[in-house]
């Protein structure tokens, strides 16, 4: 049973993909339901399995384009340290991102510190470097684990 901040989630992400001109098939709105219920980040085969039980015959191909197709709308995120993935909670718009992983019950925070983008940025500008993406991962104890 889908709540009630997952439909909206779902309907924001159609919205949005219908302004772009982009296709969010049944596998890809599964996926994408499956992580808006979780409080942590997953792993592509943890949402394979899950994603088989309503779609039976789906294989590691279905997951990774879904999650492909996903990641390029700025839907979700992947946790590199990990390999796992997260709803991106503000997907509406991109923005840099920085990432809070409990190392205890696996929860994942994001956040949004312009100030960490903008030296960042401004560092690798003096090396000549264009930032075309940014992805910040902490590890540490969230606040239910302290």
């Amino acid at each position: 049973m889908m709540t009630k901040e997952t439909a909206r989630l779902v309907t924001k992400a159609e919205q949005l993909c219908e302004q772009r001109g982009a296709r969010l098939t049944p596998a890809r709105r599964e996926v994408f339901e499956i992580l808006a219920a979780e409080s942590g980040a997953v792993g592509a085969y943890d949402l394979l399995d899950k994603l088989r039980a309503a779609v039976p015959n789906a294989k590691p191909p279905t997951i990774y384009r879904a999650l492909d197709f996903l990641q390029e709308q700025g839907f979700v995120h992947k946790i590199t340290s990990s390999n796992s993935y997260v709803l991106c909670s503000h997907f509406d718009h991109q923005h840099p991102v920085q990432m809070l992983i409990c190392e205890r019950c696996g929860s994942v925070q994001e956040i949004q510190s312009e100030g960490v983008y903008n030296a960042l940025r401004k560092q690798a500008e003096d090396q000549g470097f264009k930032v075309a993406s940014q992805s910040i991962e902490a590890h540490g104890v969230c606040r239910e684990c302290h």
